[in-house]
């Protein structure tokens, strides 16, 4: 069986825009990505809301994903693919990380990743970076990313300078899904659907 760890935010773990309950498991994306792959896969989602790349947030604390990374691959080992789907958090106005900070960040992850050995016979697994989509039209959660819209329309280009940098694949998300009216941050469920399909086909080109 091939094993995929989607490591990720509110998104991967299914944050309703406008309302904040969890979409269904088969509406997430990860949902919808793991029914497209079939029963030779298996999808394990690892999404919490906040989740940042390398910040500690004082507000919402146990966040910062290079903490947590090595463990929750470990526990899952052997895993064939990693996703990485961080960044949105990181435009938060409390942390003031330029997008060059940002995906940085994001390459922290993998170099953290590449330096677990619990891939097929001990290697590394492979790896997809996603970035996200540029924020929509902020409503709730406006005064939290102030300044962070133009910030997020950059991210795309730096993440995909860190993929290829660090040979990973690399999925742009915003060339797929847009961000809710509702909150600006979160996605609808059509919008989980269209990922979910795109990543599925990112994940079969990467372990071809």
């Amino acid at each position: 069986m091939t094993v995929v760890v989607a490591f990720g935010d509110s998104n991967t773990w299914g944050y309703e825009p406008g309302v904040g309950v969890r979409f269904p498991p088969d509406v997430r994306w990860t949902g919808v990505m793991q029914r497209e792959l079939g029963p030779a896969w298996r999808v394990i989602e690892e999404g919490l809301n906040g989740r940042t790349t390398v910040f500690d947030d004082p507000i919402e604390p146990d966040r910062r994903g290079a903490d947590y990374l090595p463990p929750c691959l470990r526990s899952h080992a052997p895993i064939d693919l990693l996703i990485i789907a961080l960044g949105c958090n990181d435009l938060k106005l409390r942390f003031s990380a330029s997008p060059g900070d940002i995906a940085n960040g994001a390459e922290r992850l993998i170099q953290i990743a590449r330096a677990e050995p619990v891939g097929p016979n001990g290697a590394p697994p492979a790896i997809i970076l996603v970035s996200p989509p540029p924020l929509g039209r902020l409503s709730e959660f406006a005064e939290m990313f102030t300044g962070g819209t133009e910030k997020s329309k950059q991210l795309a280009e730096r993440y995909r300078v860190v993929a290829e940098r660090n040979n990973v694949g690399f999925v742009d998300a915003g060339a797929f899904v847009v961000c809710s009216d509702r909150d600006g941050v979160h996605h609808e469920s059509d919008q989980h659907a269209i990922l979910g399909r795109a990543m599925a086909a990112a994940a079969r080109m990467v372990l071809a």
